[in-house]
């Protein structure tokens, strides 16, 4: 769940804190809407689900993550986040090594000892602070990795946006998360409750970015996102220079 709700973090990154409803140049209009159709044609299904995922979030887990920064002292956020965080790194170094990238998996290794240690299981984020910083790598990058492509975008309910592609990868990508490894079920299903909420209440300050249609704003940020991240950040412009 973190990361889903994590790629609203990126937002700023991503759309340089501009709405992405911006149109392209004139010369690229067609090509621009033929390619989004291309890559939504299932867009009537997912508006219903987005509608959905939007009510729930503004009835239920929106008024839950805004108790949750109301109650809990900056400090103690930032150490649930960095915990959680931390609980992902196997997932991220797995990934590493069947992209081949040997170096960084060693890195991430050596930083998941270090924050688990140093750090005390995860609640300090030491290894950033001597230059082993936190990457982004999953199961559904992986195969982007190697050539299988994205698919059609897809809004599940409950879960949020996906494509084909990583939608496949969401069980595996749970299994190594170390939340599953906490006992008994109730435990589990707490702390997955927890980091759910931390990560939800973490992008309540970033939302007055979003503007325009919602959906397309959500969907273009997604999938912007994902391909920066199965390329390693080398993407281009497709919005143009002036935008």
């Amino acid at each position: 769940m973190r990361k889903v709700v994590g790629y609203f973090i990126l937002i700023c990154f991503v759309s340089g804190c501009s709405s992405v409803s911006v149109k392209p140049a004139e010369e690229e209009y067609d090509s621009f809407y033929d390619e989004e159709h291309e890559q939504d044609p299932w867009e009537d299904f997912n508006r219903t689900m987005f509608t959905f995922n939007e009510v729930l979030d503004r009835y239920l887990l929106k008024p839950v993550a805004q108790g949750y920064r109301w109650v809990t002292p900056t400090f103690v956020d930032d150490g649930v986040t960095n915990f959680f965080s931390n609980l992902q790194e196997p997932l991220v170094i797995v990934n590493d090594i069947l992209q081949g990238k040997f170096l960084q998996a060693g890195q991430d290794t050596l930083r998941f000892l270090i924050n688990s240690t140093v750090g005390i299981y995860g609640l300090f984020d030491v290894a950033s602070k001597v230059d082993l910083p936190a990457h982004n790598e999953d199961f559904g990058q992986t195969l982007g990795y190697w050539g299988v492509p994205s698919g059609p975008f897809v809004m599940l309910p409950f879960w949020g946006p996906t494509t084909v592609r990583d939608g496949f990868t969401i069980i595996p990508d749970g299994y190594l998360n170390l939340v599953q490894e906490f006992n008994p079920d109730l435990d589990r299903t707490l702390m997955a409750a927890t980091d759910f909420v931390d990560a939800r209440a973490d992008i309540i300050p970033l939302e007055a970015v979003a503007s325009g249609d919602r959906y397309i704003f959500l969907r273009e940020i997604y999938l912007q996102t994902r391909e920066y991240d199965v390329k390693d950040g080398e993407v281009e412009d497709t919005f143009g220079d002036d935008d």
